[in-house]
């Protein structure tokens, strides 16, 4: 049995939604509200989810019968399946590329209907610009996210915002 709030706990730290950790992890959404309620999953699924959000399995279970404590204790040992953990991180980046590219292909598309509403019926006063600059300081923002172009808040500023809001 999982302990109750304990992938939780480690899916908040990541800022993920269970519908994401659901994605990266290859378990259903299901599966993991069922687990986060403190309901009972196979070993396999709580592997799946322990290198999705690069922890120890035995973080997110007890060990309450004498088989299940010795399957972990003969992994307990070995490090985490460096693969697994490789493979999550890599869909959490193509995830968010993805998302950066869903937001500026939107973009492209609603300033390219709005100058042509703009063209058609007040061509001397070009107001498209507002919009255009408005939303495209958002996509530079969004960018310098994706790509970490300007660290200073990338990644490891949200990581430590997260630790610093979960030790209050």
């Amino acid at each position: 049995m999982s302990k109750p709030n304990m992938i939780k706990t480690y899916r908040l730290q990541k800022a993920w939604s269970q519908e994401q950790l659901s994605e990266f992890s290859g378990v259903s959404v299901r599966t993991i509200q069922r687990l986060e309620k403190g309901g009972q999953g196979a070993l396999e699924t709580l592997k799946a989810i322990a290198a999705t959000l690069e922890v120890d399995i035995q973080k997110l279970q007890n060990m309450p019968n004498t088989e299940e404590a010795n399957m972990n204790t003969s992994h307990a040992s070995e490090p985490q399946d460096p693969e697994a953990i490789k493979l999550a991180q890599a869909k959490a980046e193509v995830q968010e590329l993805k998302g950066f590219y869903a937001h500026l292909s939107t973009y492209a598309l609603v300033m390219l209907l709005l100058t042509a509403i703009n063209l058609f019926f007040s061509p001397d006063y070009l107001w498209v610009l507002w919009p255009m600059m408005g939303w495209g300081i958002a996509i530079i923002n969004h960018a310098l996210g994706v790509f970490n172009i300007w660290p200073k808040f990338g990644k490891d500023w949200e990581e430590k915002q997260i630790q610093k809001r979960l030790k209050k």
